[in-house]
């Protein structure tokens, strides 16, 4: 089976007028079906656009990025965009609700955007917002739900057209201790019972324990790609 994510290689340089960065020097990683895995390092190794790259919203400088075994290294904006649709989905620092919209709404408005019916959508919503607890605020709007339970209504909208990958950006930098490890424990469930890939990047200690393998990144370089015995407690 081809692994979720195959990383070769790669280099990304953003140039602004004479200047050059480079946010990532060569960078080789292989993500296997149903990793846990955290990615951390200080602000500027390299993290979220190691991220960018895995899910399709950026092309790097040189190397190759694969997908399910599909190179998407060279892929046009629109072609990314489709290959996001229903194989990735995204979790953000900032939560990224439609405010205006229910919960109920946000999880389904990836489901209308990928064609599925009144009815599919219905019995997918209900059942994702039952997962993550939160069936009884379906109707709630982004403003008038805590940090944590609108950071689980994002993860159910990732959820919600059954991707192989999930990716998330520092997902409880905004949230106290106890609504990150409330996320993170709904991360962590999830990842057991469906056997979704998860990449999370973050530069929490007590977030990253929670991973089963901790990549280390300095400097645009992976510096250290270690594993880590899966806890009967994770985050412990």
């Amino acid at each position: 089976m081809e692994p979720t994510a195959k990383i070769e290689n790669v280099t990304r340089v953003f140039k602004i007028g004479n200047v050059e960065t480079q946010a990532l020097r060569g960078v080789n990683l292989s993500i296997e079906n149903g990793e846990f895995i955290s990615l951390v390092g200080p602000s500027g190794s390299g993290k979220t656009t190691l991220l960018q790259m895995i899910g399709c919203l950026d092309q790097p400088t040189s190397g190759q990025v694969y997908i399910n075994g599909k190179d998407v290294s060279h892929l046009n904006r629109n072609q990314r965009a489709d290959m996001r649709r229903g194989t990735i989905g995204f979790i953000f620092q900032f939560f990224a609700l439609i405010p205006t919209l229910s919960a109920y709404e946000n999880v389904e408005m990836p489901l209308i955007l990928t064609g599925h019916s009144p009815a599919e959508r219905r019995q997918r919503v209900t059942e994702l917002l039952e997962t993550v607890g939160l069936s009884d605020r379906a109707q709630h709007r982004p403003d008038q739900l805590s940090g944590g339970e609108q950071q689980r209504v994002a993860i159910a909208r990732a959820l919600a057209t059954k991707p192989s990958l999930i990716l998330a950006d520092e997902p409880t930098a905004n949230l106290d201790t106890p609504n990150g490890k409330l996320v993170m424990e709904t991360m962590t469930r999830l990842n057991q019972e469906t056997g979704v890939t998860f990449v999370f990047a973050t530069h929490d200690p007590r977030v990253f324990n929670y991973a089963r393998r901790v990549i280390t990144m300095r400097d645009g370089l992976i510096v250290e790609n270690g594993t880590k015995v899966e806890k009967t407690n994770p985050g412990a």
